[in-house]
């Protein structure tokens, strides 16, 4: 066996799939399914394990709690706030000009690959960017994820502040792409009023709460052929 063999990526896959499901909206249908998300993760063992341990707590929390509850919780933690934003284009152009071009751009790098969003998906949102790394070798998937690596620590550091489990979904993906999960300093959020609060008349531009849709949407990339893959985990 080369050296090249001895050092190659261990599969993720499977993982990436799964933590891409865990950060969808958690409705009866992902509830019913997290058994089998928890079998792929240990299956796979593509993180430690206690980044396993700490995933495990947060399905067994989702499986625990009233479903209700659990959607509530979702809704509060990724979309009433501007730090966990799972929007990753959110952080880095907020509602500037700049963030159509790089949505156009992010799209392509899918259509290139065999992989066209599903109608009414974002090609920010980190599930969609994660289905799309499950389908790129170990090595591609690595420096993929490395490349959104700060990005992914800077909703960690937010998360892990709140004291929220699915902490635990951004730091197995640090993990994958190599990059040692940090706590950094999260600016406070602004008011909610001022953040979702109409645009002057004529200003060409949305308010920074109206980028995003009002509900979570299930995730779906799919790929045109006869060769089309599910999206959950193999």
């Amino acid at each position: 066996m080369g050296l090249f063999e001895k050092h190659a990526p261990r599969p993720m896959a499977r993982t990436l799939r799964v933590l891409a499901r865990l950060l969808g909206y958690p409705d009866a249908d992902l509830r019913a399914h997290l058994p089998e998300l928890r079998a792929a993760l240990h299956a796979e063992q593509a993180v430690s394990a206690q980044r396993l341990a700490e995933l495990d707590a947060l399905i067994g929390s989702l499986a625990r709690r009233d479903g209700l509850d659990v959607e509530a919780d979702y809704v509060q933690l990724f979309d009433s706030g501007r730090r966990t934003a799972l929007h990753l284009f959110e952080h880095v152009h907020g509602d500037s000009r700049d963030r159509g071009p790089a949505m156009i751009d992010l799209a392509q790098t899918y259509e290139k690959a065999g992989l066209y969003l599903a109608e009414g998906e974002m090609p920010d949102h980190l599930p969609v960017v994660l289905e799309f790394a499950s389908t790129q070798p170990p090595r591609e998937a690595a420096a993929f994820l490395g490349e959104i690596a700060h990005l992914v620590n800077t909703i960690f550091a937010a998360l892990d502040q709140r004291q929220s489990r699915y902490a635990s979904v951004m730091g197995a993906l640090l993990d994958l792409a190599g990059v040692p999960a940090q706590a950094v300093q999260v600016p406070a959020e602004e008011p909610l009023d001022d953040s979702w609060s109409e645009p002057a008349a004529f200003d060409g531009c949305a308010s920074a709460g109206q980028g995003r849709s009002d509900h979570a949407q299930p995730v779906q990339i799919v790929r045109r052929g006869p060769s089309a893959q599910p999206g959950a985990p193999a």
